[in-house]
């Protein structure tokens, strides 16, 4: 009896002790993996790219006139395998070719027609960001293309000169389409404006698409770490899909059109000797007059056109440093990466100096504003929702002027970007914005805590039935909800009904 009372109480200790020993094990495990999680975070690969590649330059997209004076344009989306440096081809996605696709470029006061195929193997759409355009052309989740099929928008261009671009906007799956590798600058042209800045496209007006990307061998690897809640963050950087890329600068002066394609990453830009260089458009056009900087944050989404000065036979390395705005270890926000060599000849072609003045600087006023909207950016939703492509989430009228409040409410980076308008920033963190943000803008960065107030006008289109986005441009934040839709009315109109299922 009592040899059975004391085995008992040996297996009761012995489960004790298991019971006990194995959460703790567990938990010392875990939060061993979280510090080695935050001390690996961070990437540096300053002094370690070697630039043996020269940059690949997008070619212009070929186009034609149509008897009603329409310029056409033609754009398969397709898939192919692609040399990004790794052992053997990569298997991606571009347009009219395996990898990004061809720049678009336009004047101001054309009409035209883009007749987009889709050969991805599953449905796909275009959307042209920071064009304004009718709801109905513009390429979101409402605008789906099926494979097989041809979509053809067309629309009047009638906006400033300014760098723009396309991409798919799968409701769900912009993330893993953009990722692939579908996307492509649109340059509009404005032939009423008179500035004498660099303007030879791949010359001295060079498209910088800044890519960061992560292998599994030769294959792309869509997969984040356990605390990387922004998306994507990858060791490799491509610049129009070069890896490890140089630019042979030829001219006094060159013009960097910087595009952040990238899923998730925020970058830092500056030069490795820290030389100012003057910033002279953003998402919409050109500043009122350049601002010299020596570094510019761009989130995903943004552009910048910057100028730089090179000596004859003088090389520099544009990087990204640190983010000033974060130190989210887990968004990247100590990460330091090479991106690309500027390779200045021994003898130089003068470059004019830059302008003093180059646009019109916004002019919306507070005092016309009909409406104040509140959107607050948190885990994956703006204002406690989820996207719902049969939700119409703001109805606005034609022709009025609203401000548009934006809070990033939580501890990871946002950024906010509304279809069709390009809007002008009021305000961030109730002060004057910097003179970087002076300009026109499509999508602006809020980091951690911050809040921006936008003033938007809605002008040219009105459609109750067709809804604009306005959303996070980190993609996956994007996919996983953060999105709203919103209608534009004539004055009284009610907002229709929307279906959800894509219009084609």
């Amino acid at each position: 009896m009592r040899s059975a009372k004391v085995d008992a109480v040996r297996r009761w200790v012995k489960w004790l002790i298991v019971g006990v020993t194995v959460p703790v094990l567990i938990m010392v495990s875990f939060g061993a993996y979280v510090v080695w999680s935050f001390m690996s975070a961070d990437l540096d690969t300053v002094g370690e790219v070697d630039f043996e590649r020269p940059l690949a330059i997008p070619p212009l997209a070929e186009s034609r006139m149509d008897d009603g004076g329409r310029r056409v344009f033609d754009l398969t989306m397709e898939r192919g395998s692609t040399d990004l440096g790794r052992a053997d081809l990569t298997e991606t996605w571009g347009v009219n070719g395996s990898y990004l696709g061809p720049t678009l470029r336009a004047s101001r006061g054309e009409d035209v027609v883009v007749n987009v195929t889709n050969e991805l193997g599953e449905e796909s759409t275009l959307h042209w960001h920071g064009m304004h355009l009718p709801a109905e052309m513009d390429g979101g989740p409402h605008q789906m293309v099926d494979d097989g099929e041809t979509w053809s928008p067309t629309w009047a261009i009638d906006q400033p000169a300014a760098t723009l671009w396309y991409h798919p906007h799968p409701h769900g799956e912009t993330a893993e389409h953009v990722y692939r590798g579908v996307a492509g600058m649109f340059v509009v042209d404005d032939p009423e404006a008179d500035v004498d800045l660099p303007s030879t496209y791949g010359v001295d007006d060079v498209p910088v698409i800044v890519q960061d990307k992560k292998f599994d061998g030769s294959q792309l690897d869509d997969g984040h770490g356990l605390f990387q809640s922004t998306g994507i963050l990858g060791d490799t950087v491509l610049v129009n899909g070069t890896p490890g890329p140089y630019l042979d600068v030829t001219t006094e002066r060159v013009r960097l059109r910087l595009l952040n394609a990238s899923n998730a990453r925020i970058y830092n830009f500056h030069f490795s000797d820290d030389r100012e260089y003057a910033v002279v458009g953003t998402d919409g056009g050109l500043l009122p007059e350049p601002t010299r900087l020596t570094h510019l944050e761009l989130s995903p989404g943004e552009r910048a056109e910057i100028v730089v000065d090179m000596e004859p036979g003088e090389t520099t390395v544009l990087r990204s440093a640190p983010l000033q705005s974060s130190h989210n270890r887990f968004a990247g926000g100590d990460d330091r990466l090479d991106i690309l060599e500027l390779r200045a000849a021994d003898v130089l072609d003068p470059s004019p100096e830059v302008p003093a003045r180059l646009a019109p600087a916004p002019d919306l006023d507070s005092d016309d504003v009909v409406a104040t909207r509140d959107f607050r950016l948190s885990g994956t939703n703006i204002n406690g929702d989820d996207m719902d492509l049969d939700r119409i989430d703001a109805t606005v009228e034609l022709d009025t002027t609203e401000r548009w409040r934006v809070r990033n409410a939580d501890g990871q980076p946002h950024n906010f970007h509304i279809h069709d308008v390009q809007f002008q920033v009021e305000s961030v963190d109730g002060d004057a914005p910097p003179s970087e943000l002076a300009g026109w803008k499509d999508t602006v960065y809020v980091p951690e805590g911050r809040e921006v107030d936008l003033l938007v006008r809605f002008t040219d289109y009105a459609d109750p039935d067709t809804p604009y986005m306005y959303h996070c441009h980190l993609l996956r934040h994007e996919d996983s909800g953060m999105m709203g839709q919103f209608v534009v009315v004539e004055p009284g109109q009610d907002a229709g009904e929307v279906d959800g299922h894509h219009e084609h």
